[in-house]
């Protein structure tokens, strides 16, 4: 039995980074990973090193990024993460798409896979409750707006 160990929130953050530029051109350069998430061109180079050390990235100095079969299969585990509770905070919870986006970000290295599966499980019954017109999530929208008025 093998055992994967896991990696780190930093090292998720640049694999899901690689993952994302590498959809349009196909392929990620070192720059825009450090543009992309707000990090030096040294950070990266250090970031690329590990990943491809782990089998998870294609990597030689000066040249394209690409994953591996087994990196992009990591890697969408990230963004499947990333998209439940991102979708959870805007559809549920009625955050702005773009607060929802940071917090996920945060949220997404910290949440164990249990808490993951709740979270979709609970989306998906709040989507459906909406579509059949019982609408909790618009419920707990309306709530929050209420408070808020309230509040002020």
């Amino acid at each position: 039995m093998t055992v994967k160990k896991k990696l780190s929130a930093s090292l998720e953050d640049y694999l899901e980074a690689i993952y994302n530029l590498s959809r349009e051109p196909k392929v990620a350069r070192s720059r825009d990973i450090a543009q992309s998430l707000g990090v030096s061109r040294a950070s990266v180079t250090g970031a690329l090193k590990l990943l491809r050390s782990k089998g998870l990235i294609n990597y030689k100095p000066y040249s394209f990024i690409t994953l591996t079969e087994k990196g992009t299969h990591q890697a969408q585990e990230v963004v499947r993460k990333h998209n439940i509770i991102e979708s959870f905070f805007v559809n549920v919870l009625g955050v702005q798409r773009k607060a929802a986006r940071h917090a996920a970000c945060k949220a997404e290295h910290a949440l164990g896979p249990e808490v993951i599966s709740r979270l979709l499980n609970f989306t998906e019954f709040a989507e459906k409750s909406n579509l059949q017109g019982t609408g909790i999530a618009n419920e707990f929208k309306e709530f929050c707006r209420y408070r808020k008025v309230n509040e002020e």
